[in-house]
């Protein structure tokens, strides 16, 4: 009963005392991401473009998303075509109504999952196990007496 005591009293201290870890993602440089690929956000200006190809549909500064994502602007900004430029080169990137930024291709996009996704299963896990402990260790000591 002690021990059953004992150990209970540590998990609660282990759970609620020890520092949560806090997840954050540090971003070298502003970037979109279209068609799996990061695109690095510069200061040119591009005159022309032709037709849209995409569009932000989510925007974080804290962690990594799958998708057309972005860590510097916000979700609806719209990618084009810019005229005579390939788009495994560059891309244009609507910084203010009608005017264009170019974002230059980066690098393949290898988005690895949330860092939340991660904690949540991290989280069931530990239910789970200080759930089992409860049920096969403490409470069939209460039920024997």
């Amino acid at each position: 009963m002690k021990k059953g005591l004992l150990l209970s009293g540590i998990v609660f201290c282990w759970l609620f005392f020890i520092p949560q870890l806090v997840f954050a993602t540090s971003w070298a440089f502003p970037f979109v991401v279209w068609n799996d690929s990061i695109y690095v956000i510069t200061d040119e200006v591009v005159p022309q473009v032709e037709q849209k190809i995409g569009k932000v549909t989510r925007y974080s500064d804290m962690e990594q998303f799958g998708g057309n994502f972005s860590n510097y602007y916000p979700k609806g900004t719209t990618y084009y075509a810019i005229e005579g430029i390939a788009t495994t080169e560059a891309i244009a990137v609507e910084h203010e109504k009608g005017k264009y930024i170019m974002a230059v291709y980066e690098s393949p996009y290898e988005f690895q999952g949330s860092v939340m996704d991660k904690a949540k299963i991290a989280f069931i896990a530990i239910v789970i196990a200080i759930m089992s402990f409860i049920i096969y260790c403490i409470l069939p000591k209460f039920r024997n007496r």
